[in-house]
């Protein structure tokens, strides 16, 4: 019983925490005590003859709804001069259906000095489509501070065309935390800041193609791909700012953008933030975007929930998504079914993974209709596979056209075809263009290609600097034939004397490494010997080795020399074995010396025979003599 008491004295002193519905229930009691109370005392006053009560009287009956009882209190004030009254009769009537009258009663107000009156008048002209009249109302009201009036007004200024008077009142209108117009704002500026980055970037671009950015392909993309209004990064402070105070204010469209602008940033955390408060909100592509998030941390199941979510909500994006999610674990049928609900909602990338998803099971028939359907609304890199596909079935006259279309689209690796196309068919000068095309785009083979071209045009400055980017993408051949290039100008190495430290290592021979690491044979050759020049015979096997390994005939051979030189005769043997079988003549002049040196002449005169068939001539002389008196040898 004493704790009872206790509880109690705390609950007087109001220290001990109630629970919060119950705190709520005794608030709304206590506001309509409140309200009735204050409707008593009004009605009182009204009886007295009060015009202010029966305005205030008034109001509060039109928010409850009860137009009949309210309509007649606000024309008693309105008779009696009350300017707040006839603002509200003319809402009164406006919602009752009687728009002219409630007009009437606006201008009464608003010539009155109401500023809500002639915001609601300019809203009653603009929706009657007289503009001027319209402009001039929502002038009066947004000079005079009205937030809604100035937000009327940049709207009717936009709509007319007038950028700098729309953005001058969707400011003023943002400044008092009118949240659409906080997010209009943003927008605003950020489309402008990102054609400003546009223009700069093609002007120190001018000429080269487009950046080869995929079209969508197996997950459609990331975020906005399908909505449009994702992925201008503005890069001002100002348009982010816009953009969290609308955001902040329960915007889910710029709660969507300002996580887009966070995650282009790297701010993961509080970008996903703002997804999931944008996609709780109803954002469909909001809650596509968190899936993405989620997927790239590893994250798949929740992904895969943001995403249906989306989908159902007719994202064409995230069932895209969804149909890649099932691809991936091999539930094809379930990730058609979500590829035909992304076309269905209007996403082209829909067909052009139904056409991906057919070809991978070998269904040629359906993945060219796929691929048709896709490339017929324009998908540019559905163009492109459907111009391989044909391409692969013998119809070369058919596939052009749609390589054409595609890298006309923007499709690097079309443009890279059409290169391919024309060099097949020995027209160089039309495959050097699109080539070049691509290149320009950053696509590694065609930088190659063309970096090829250019060194048989003994343009080696420009061969190099098509070979870097090549290399530079990735290319081991092209970071092989950079290697040449620099290693051909290379001055000799000086004399190393003895106690003097080794050089470090050229540019070349890292671009030899590069080549080397990446699998490419020659360069792996090359390593070796330039780790043989330096006496590093360990490095010097292990590269030949991995070379010979790989089906290099002089990896072979030169693996076969090194351990020849270390005593280990009988596995040189075998490698050159190996070389020679593959055409190396050295490596059987090599063999018939070993041969003949054990007194096995008819081996030797086998390995001398082949020696001259393979060449070179200095070898097929040396190896003829050799022949010729093993010959006499075994005949004597």
């Amino acid at each position: 019983m004493d704790v009872m008491g206790d509880m109690a004295n705390l609950f007087g002193t109001g220290r001990f925490a109630q629970p919060s519905g119950q705190e709520e229930a005794t608030d709304e009691a206590q506001e309509a005590a409140d309200e009735a109370a204050e409707e008593v005392r009004l009605r009182l006053a009204v009886d007295g003859g009060d015009a202010e009560a029966m305005s205030v009287l008034g109001a509060m009956l039109l928010r409850r709804g009860d137009f009949e009882g309210a309509e007649s209190h606000l024309r008693a004030a309105t008779a009696a001069g009350d300017r707040a009254a006839a603002n509200n009769l003319g809402v009164l009537l406006h919602q009752r259906g009687y728009a002219d009258e409630a007009a009437g009663w606006w201008r009464i107000a608003a010539v009155a000095g109401s500023v809500p009156a002639a915001h609601a008048l300019g809203r009653h002209f603009r929706e009657r489509g007289d503009e001027p009249a319209a402009e001039y109302w929502l002038c009066q009201s947004a000079e005079q501070g009205h937030v809604l009036g100035a937000y009327a007004l940049a709207d009717l200024l936009e709509h007319r065309g007038d950028d700098t008077g729309a953005e001058r009142w969707m400011r003023a209108a943002a400044e008092r935390g009118h949240r659409e117009a906080a997010y209009r704002l943003a927008r605003t500026l950020d489309r402008r800041a990102g054609e400003a980055g546009r223009a700069g970037q093609s002007g120190r671009r001018a000429g080269q193609g487009r950046d080869g950015e995929r079209d969508g392909g197996r997950d459609g993309g990331r975020a906005g791909a399908s909505g449009g209004d994702l992925g201008a990064d503005s890069g001002t402070g100002e348009v982010e700012q816009w953009y969290r105070q609308a955001a902040a204010r329960g915007h889910r469209r710029a709660a969507l953008q300002l996580g887009a602008i966070l995650e282009k940033r790297g701010e993961l955390k509080e970008a996903g933030r703002w997804y999931l408060t944008s996609a709780k909100d109803g954002e469909a592509r909001a809650a596509c975007a968190l899936g993405f998030l989620l997927r790239d941390a590893g994250d798949t199941e929740s992904a895969a929930v943001w995403w249906l979510r989306a989908a159902q909500d007719g994202d064409g994006n995230a069932a895209n998504a969804l149909g890649a999610l099932h691809a991936e674990r091999g539930e094809t049928q379930t990730a058609e079914r979500w590829y035909r609900a992304a076309m269905d909602a209007g996403d082209d990338n829909g067909a052009y993974n139904l056409g991906l998803l057919c070809a991978e099971q070998g269904r040629t028939a359906p993945a060219e209709q796929w691929y048709r359907r896709a490339a017929y609304a324009g998908h540019r890199e559905a163009s492109n596979a459907l111009a391989v596909l044909l391409l692969r079935a013998g119809d070369q006259t058919g596939a052009e056209p749609w390589f054409s279309k595609a890298a006309e689209a923007g499709s690097v690796d079309a443009a890279f075809n059409l290169g391919i196309l024309h060099a097949g068919r020995g027209e160089e000068r039309v495959a050097l263009r699109w080539y070049e095309r691509a290149a320009a785009a950053g696509h590694t083979e065609a930088a190659l290609q063309v970096g090829i071209a250019r060194l048989r045009a003994g343009d080696e400055r420009d061969a190099e600097r098509f070979l870097r980017c090549a290399a530079g993408g990735g290319s081991a051949e092209a970071a092989y034939r950079l290697a040449t290039l620099l290693d051909a100008r290379r001055p000799p190495a000086p004399a190393h004397e003895l106690g003097e430290p080794e050089q470090g290592k050229s540019e070349c021979e890292e671009w030899y490494e590069r080549a080397a690491s990446q699998g490419h044979r020659r360069a792996q050759v090359r390593v070796g010997m330039l780790a043989a020049a330096r006496g590093d015979v360990v490095e010097a096997a292990r590269w030949y080795r991995e070379a010979a390994e790989a089906g290099s005939r002089n990896g072979a051979f030169n693996l076969g020399l090194l351990l020849a030189r270390e005593g280990s005769e009988p596995e040189a043997v075998v490698w050159w074995r190996r070389a020679a079988d593959a055409g190396h003549g050295r490596a059987a002049l090599r063999l018939a010396l070993v041969f003949a040196r054990r007194g096995e002449l008819a081996e030797g005169q086998r390995w001398a025979d082949l020696a001259v068939s393979l060449g070179p001539v200095e070898v097929g002389k040396r190896a003829a003599r050799l022949r010729d008196a093993l010959r006499q040898e075994l005949s004597a």
